[in-house]
C-alpha cells in the first residue's frame, strides 16, 4: 500500500506539469545559439521594462528555468503550456527548494531559495491627430504630445509560495496618478486529480481584484488586445461593466475546474474593494458609505466556460462568460443627497469569445474575438434624472489577429465596436468642450488599432501603435457639440519597455 500510495504521489506530482516542462527544455536545446545571443543582448541593454497589464514576467522564467516561450507566443498571449501554468496556481519550479516535512512526510513547506522578483519599467510618446482643448477655458489648445518617462514601473512578485498556492501580484507606480499602488493581482490554489479514466482534472481557487484576471485565454477582456495602450490617449466614454470598469476596485474570489485540458468551468463573486478610500467619519480606511461612488450591492456573480481542442500545431478555444453588477450610485453631495441604499443600477454582461493559435517554428499566427451584451436596468439614475431611459443597453465587439515571424518581427491588427442606446442625459453633452461627451447622446464608437513590434531579444520589446477612429461617441463629424471630430482622436503610441 505504501508503494502504490507513494507511486501515486508522484504521479500527481509531475503529470501534466512536468511532461510540459521536460517538452519545453527539449524545445530549448533545439536553440542554444539563439539563447545565448538572447542572453548577450540582455545584458547590454540593461533590462528595465514590459507592460504592467501582461503575465509575461521574468519571475517565471526564474522559477521554472524556462525561456517565455515556453509559455507565450509572445507575450502576453499565453500558450496551451502557459495556461496549464496558470491553472497548476503558477506552482511549476526548477529552484532548489527549502523543504519542511512531518513524520508522516506530509509536505508542511516548499519554498523557492530565491524569490521569484521581477521589474519593469515602460516608456512612451503619445501624438493626437489634433491636440485637446485647453482645460482652463481660454482660447488655445493643449501641448500635443505626452511623453511619460517613464509611463509606468511595477514590481512582481509572481510564482510559488507554497506546495499548492502561487501568486501573480503586481505593485505599480503610475505617472498619470503619480501614485504607487496595488495592480492586478491573482492568488492561486490549485491542485491535481487523476480520474479512473486516466484523465486529469485541475480544480482550485483564484483570490483576484479583476474580473477576467485569472482567466486562461486572452480573447477576455483584462489580459485582451491591446496588450498596451496608453495612459494618455482619449477614451469613449462607455464601456460594459467587465471590460476593466471594476479592475483593482473590487475584490473576487472563484472557484474552477479544468477536464482533461479541454473542458473549464469557473463560478466566483466579487466585491468593492475600494483602494485609497477614507471613511470621512473615521477618516481611516472604509467602510464604504454615500460618498463612495458605484458600490456593488452585496456580491456580483462572476461565471465562465470554455473548451479548447488541440491538434497538431493548432489550437481553437471557444466560451462564453458574464458577471452581473447591482451598483449602489452613491457619490453623495448636499445638492445629491444620495446614500448606499434604496435603488440600484443593474448591469448584466453575457459574453462569447473565440481563440485560435498556429504556433510553427518559424511563423505564428492567432485570432481572438469577443462580443460582450449588456442589458442595464438604470432604477437609481432614472429615479434621480441621471438617465434619460429606465432600461439600456450596450454592445462591444472585439476581433484581432496577430502574425510574427520568429517571434521577433510581427504585429496585430483589431476592429472594435461599442454601439447602445441612445440617452441623452447618460451620454449628454456638457457645458463646455468636454471631448468625452456626445452631442447625441449615443455610446457608438468604432474603429481599428495596427501595431507593429520587433522584439530582438524575448524580453525586450519595441511598439508602434496607431488606432483609428471611424466613429466617436456617437459621431463621426462634430461628435462632442463643439466641432471635434471623430478622426481627431486618432492616435500614435510609441513604446518601448525592457524586463528583468
Amino acid at each position: 500500500m505504501a508503494e502504490n500510495s507513494e507511486s501515486t504521489m508522484a504521479r500527481r506530482e509531475i503529470y501534466p506539469c512536468e511532461i510540459y516542462l521536460r517538452r519545453a527544455r527539449r524545445l530549448d536545446r533545439n536553440s542554444i545559439a539563439r539563447r545565448i545571443a538572447i542572453l548577450l543582448g540582455a545584458v547590454t541593454a540593461g533590462i528595465f521594462l514590459m507592460t504592467p497589464s501582461a503575465l509575461a514576467v521574468p519571475s517565471f522564467a526564474r522559477q521554472t528555468g524556462l525561456s517565455c516561450e515556453a509559455c507565450h507566443t509572445v507575450f502576453p498571449e499565453l500558450t496551451h503550456f502557459g495556461r496549464m501554468f496558470k491553472a497548476n496556481g503558477y506552482t511549476l519550479t526548477s529552484l532548489p527548494q527549502v523543504q519542511g516535512m512531518t513524520e508522516e512526510k506530509e509536505q508542511r513547506l516548499s519554498l523557492n531559495q530565491l524569490p521569484p522578483l521581477s521589474m519593469m519599467v515602460q516608456v512612451s510618446d503619445t501624438q493626437l491627430a489634433k491636440a485637446l482643448p485647453d482645460s482652463s477655458g481660454l482660447p488655445g489648445r493643449a501641448q500635443n504630445g505626452t511623453v511619460a518617462f517613464p509611463q509606468q514601473v511595477s514590481i512582481f512578485y509572481a510564482g510559488k509560495i507554497a506546495p499548492q498556492l502561487g501568486v501573480f501580484g503586481q505593485l505599480t507606480y503610475d505617472n498619470g496618478s503619480g501614485t504607487v499602488g496595488i495592480d492586478n493581482t491573482d492568488f492561486r490554489f490549485a491542485d491535481l486529480v487523476i480520474l479512473p479514466n486516466e484523465k486529469p482534472l485541475i480544480y482550485g481557487l483564484s483570490l483576484n481584484n479583476n474580473p477576467t484576471l485569472q482567466d486562461l485565454w486572452n480573447s477576455t477582456p483584462a489580459f485582451g488586445f491591446p496588450y498596451q495602450a496608453s495612459n494618455a490617449n482619449v477614451s469613449p466614454l462607455a464601456g460594459t461593466a467587465i471590460d476593466g470598469t471594476f479592475a483593482q476596485s473590487v475584490a473576487g474570489l472563484s472557484a474552477y475546474a479544468l477536464w482533461n485540458e479541454s473542458v473549464y468551468a469557473e463560478l466566483g463573486v466579487y466585491r468593492s474593494a475600494l483602494q485609497g478610500y477614507s471613511n470621512p467619519i473615521t477618516g481611516a480606511a472604509g467602510p464604504l458609505d454615500g460618498t463612495a461612488s458605484n458600490v456593488v450591492s452585496g456580491v456580483a456573480p462572476y461565471w465562465r466556460v470554455a473548451y479548447e481542442q488541440q491538434w497538431d500545431q493548432h489550437s481553437l478555444e471557444i466560451g462564453a462568460y458574464g458577471a452581473t453588477f447591482k451598483l449602489l450610485p452613491g457619490a453623495a453631495s448636499a445638492t445629491a443627497p444620495t446614500t448606499l441604499q434604496g435603488a440600484t443600477n443593474r448591469f448584466q454582461d453575457v459574453a462569447e469569445d473565440v481563440q485560435y493559435q498556429f504556433l510553427g517554428d518559424m511563423h505564428i499566427f492567432s485570432m481572438a474575438a469577443t462580443h460582450i451584451h449588456e442589458s442595464q436596468t438604470l432604477d437609481a439614475s432614472f429615479a434621480s434624472g441621471n438617465s434619460a431611459n429606465p432600461k439600456d443597453d450596450l454592445n462591444t465587439s472585439r476581433v484581432t489577429g496577430t502574425y510574427f515571424y520568429r517571434r521577433k518581427w510581427g504585429g496585430s491588427a483589431g476592429y472594435f465596436s461599442t454601439t447602445g442606446s441612445t440617452d441623452a442625459l447618460l451620454y449628454g453633452i456638457g457645458s463646455k468642450p468636454g471631448v468625452t461627451t456626445s452631442a447625441n447622446g449615443s455610446p457608438n464608437t468604432t474603429g481599428w488599432i495596427v501595431e507593429a513590434n520587433y522584439v530582438p531579444w524575448l524580453n525586450v520589446k519595441l511598439s508602434l501603435q496607431y488606432t483609428s477612429y471611424t466613429k466617436f461617441n456617437g459621431g463621426s463629424t462634430n461628435y462632442d457639440g463643439y466641432g471635434r471630430n471623430a478622426h481627431d482622436n486618432n492616435t500614435i503610441y510609441i513604446l518601448t519597455w525592457f524586463a528583468y
